[in-house]
Order: C-alpha cells, then sequence, then structure tokens
C-alpha cells in the first residue's frame, strides 16, 4: 500500500532540515548533527550504535521475521561555503554551509524511521546509516571508507542500501534514476613544481614555478580534447593553486590541485597518463621538478540493474510515470556511496528539488516538497523489496 505523509508528519520533516540546515557542520566534526539524530533515533526505540567512523550513526530496526535486510544511507557532513541567502534558516556557522542537499538527505532517511517505527513493515530488516564526511578535500579519508573500515557494515551485513541525492535539474516530485552509472568514477591529482626562486629584475637566474604552472594549467584543460574520445563522458577540473609569497620574486615553489571524473575505464587510464606525461614533459622543458601525487580514487557509482527496475515500477506508480526520469547519461559527479555499492546490490537515486542554483552554490536551496516525495518513495521501494 502506498504511503502518504500526513500534514503534520511533512511539517515536522521540514523543521527537522530547517535545524540541519541553520546548524552545518564540517567533515568528522558532525557533533551536534549525529547527536541529535541519535536522540531522536533512541526515542523511537531503535537500536542505535553512536560514534561509528567518529561520529557516524546507525539505527536497527528488526521485525524478528526473516526477509531481506535493507539498509538506506544519508551523509551528515556540510561544506566550507558561506549561505547568502535571505531565508529564516540561513546557517548561523560562518562559512559552513549545507550546499549539497544533505540537510534533505538526513531528513529524508530520518522520516523514514520515524514512520518503520510506528507502523512496523510485516517483515525483515532496516538499517539506517548516517555517515560522516562524504565531501572529501584532497588527501582526506573518505566517510564511507571510515565506516567500513570501522567493521560496522560487515556486522550488519545488509542484502541492499539505497541512497538518494539531491538534484537541481529536475523539479520537485520528479525522481531521477540512472540505467547503471549513478555517478562518475573520480581520482585525484596534486602537482608539486619545484623551482628555483631569483629577484623579479632577473628572472634569468631563477626558474619561474608560476609560470610552469600556468602552462601546466593550460595544458591540463587540453587534454580531454586531444586524448580522448568526445563520445566518451570525462571531465578535469583544476581547483587550487598555491605559491608565491612576493610579487618582487620568482615563486620557487607551487602546488596544484584537481581531479579527473570518468565513466569508461579505459578514458580514466588515458587521463592518469596523460596527467603524468604532461608534469614529466613541464618539467624537462623548463628545468624545474614536478611530483605527481594521486589521492581520493573513487570507483564510480553503480546502480543495480534488478533494483533499477523495481524503482522504476515503484516511482512510477506513486508518483505518475511522467515523473520518473530515466538518465542514460551519466553525471561526473562523484560519492563514496560507491564503496558499499562495490559490496552489495546498491541503488542512488536522483532526488528532484527544483533549485535554479547548482550544487555547492552559496545560494542553493530546495522546494521543500521535494522532502514529501523523497520519503514516499524511499519508503514504498523499502517495503517493496522486503515483501518481494
Amino acid at each position: 500500500m502506498h504511503l502518504q505523509l500526513t500534514g503534520q508528519e511533512f511539517n515536522s520533516a521540514v523543521s527537522f532540515r530547517r535545524d540541519l540546515h541553520t546548524y552545518p557542520e564540517l567533515r568528522f566534526s558532525e557533533f551536534r548533527t549525529s547527536e541529535l539524530i541519535a536522540r531522536e533515533l533512541e526515542q523511537l526505540g531503535l537500536l542505535v550504535t553512536r560514534g561509528v567512523a567518529g561520529t557516524g550513526v546507525v539505527a536497527e530496526w528488526n521485525s524478528g521475521k526473516p526477509g531481506p535486510h535493507v539498509m538506506i544511507r544519508a551523509d551528515l557532513d556540510a561544506l566550507p561555503v558561506p549561505d547568502l541567502k535571505d531565508v529564516e534558516y540561513r546557517s548561523l556557522n560562518p562559512g559552513v554551509m549545507h550546499a549539497c542537499g544533505h540537510d534533505v538527505h538526513m531528513t529524508v532517511v530520518l522520516s523514514i524511521a520515524r514512520l518503520i517505527a510506528k507502523v512496523p513493515l510485516d517483515s525483515g530488516r532496516v538499517s539506517f546509516l548516517f555517515q560522516p564526511a562524504e565531501e572529501i578535500p584532497f588527501g582526506e579519508a573518505s566517510g564511507a571508507q571510515a565506516i567500513l573500515d570501522s567493521g560496522e557494515f560487515d556486522r550488519l551485513s545488509p542484502d541492499v542500501v539505497l541512497g538518494l541525492h539531491c538534484w537541481p535539474n529536475l523539479a520537485a516530485g520528479r525522481i531521477g534514476i540512472d540505467e547503471r552509472i549513478a555517478m562518475a568514477a573520480k581520482d585525484a591529482f596534486s602537482i608539486e613544481i619545484l623551482g628555483r626562486g631569483a629577484h623579479a629584475a632577473t628572472p634569468e637566474l631563477g626558474i619561474d614555478s608560476i609560470l610552469v604552472a600556468s602552462q601546466l594549467v593550460s595544458g591540463l584543460h587540453h587534454l580531454i580534447s586531444r586524448r580522448i574520445n568526445p563520445a566518451d563522458s570525462t571531465a578535469l577540473n583544476v581547483g587550487t593553486i598555491h605559491g608565491g609569497n612576493s610579487q618582487s620574486v620568482l615563486a620557487n615553489q607551487v602546488e596544484i590541485t584537481g581531479t579527473i571524473r570518468s565513466i569508461i575505464p579505459q578514458s580514466r587510464a588515458e587521463l592518469r597518463s596523460a596527467v603524468e606525461l604532461l608534469a614529466k614533459g613541464a618539467a624537462l622543458s623548463s628545468g624545474a621538478s614536478v611530483r605527481v601525487t594521486w589521492a581520493n580514487e573513487m570507483p564510480a557509482v553503480l546502480n543495480d540493474k534488478g533494483l533499477v527496475a523495481l524503482a522504476d515500477e515503484v516511482f512510477g506508480r506513486i508518483l505518475g510515470r511522467e515523473n520518473v526520469v530515466r538518465i542514460a547519461d551519466p553525471p561526473m559527479t562523484t560519492d563514496d556511496f560507491a564503496l558499499y555499492a562495490e559490496r552489495v546490490p546498491s541503488l542512488y537515486i536522483k532526488l528532484g528539488v527544483g533549485s535554479e542554483e547548482p550544487l555547492h552554490s552559496s545560494n542553493f536551496d530546495v522546494d521543500e516538497e521535494c522532502i514529501r516525495h523523497g520519503i514516499e518513495a524511499l519508503y514504498d521501494l523499502t517495503q517493496e523489496i522486503i515483501n518481494a
């Protein structure tokens, strides 16, 4: 039977989301967030484990009867982005904002826990995983990997993992389902350029690391157009450049960090090789020393074909066929949900939020009707999986 939220249940979910949005917290520092969630889950009578991988929270519901074990995952962390919106729930933590919709993800998953605690399913088990640190700066740890390293995932041993992500270019009330690849693979790189400092008046006596870096950045952005088949989905970004201490000194050291994103393993290998070769070429042509370091290598998020078919049928029934979007071309976004999908059959859906602003924008917000649709869709899908 299709679940329909009451007005009170929806209003409670919106209030919870706004509280999370007002008090966002960065990766592995989600102390208030995890306390709020854990306390609510305990009040529901669920078996709660706190402090998983630092700030993570797991809650378990068990019917006591045989059936599939479904895990539903949400991410806790916000981004180091200022909140520039003029709304009553604007972030009160300066320079920190839920600019990727994790507040919505948490609200949807917590609300499903509320519903199952109130009206239990007939069989099976459901686990609710609130994971820290999905956002991963260069060289830092993945929250999903920390969950796996903690042993909690293996202890729970789910049969299926479900997740969702806010999707700005889909209207609220619509849900996107990727045929197979829900998000791309990602490889992060750091390129350290070591030149030789000199006075700006005598550049011939030094090796200008900033000049080498500028040529290297330009070359990196030409990689995709000249080394990769245009039909293959790929993306490259240089996100940071750090170097130099004075306008009158040739910088002796610069560090560049960025990412490559890909769908096809061959393209991924080709891009990595090309970055290495370009860096070596820059070193040879300039006389600088160049070192490439790779980190945060994340596989693509793979949807299980059986779950895709089931979700398409369930969502079409409750939302209307016109509101279920089958996504053929995978996006270049990445998510460490991929690590769970490597372990068990998984599904990662795109929740339409009707935003005019992109993810990670200081003005990102959602049409809060999306919360209703996310709760109802994932609840019904969980029920269908268990009943099947």
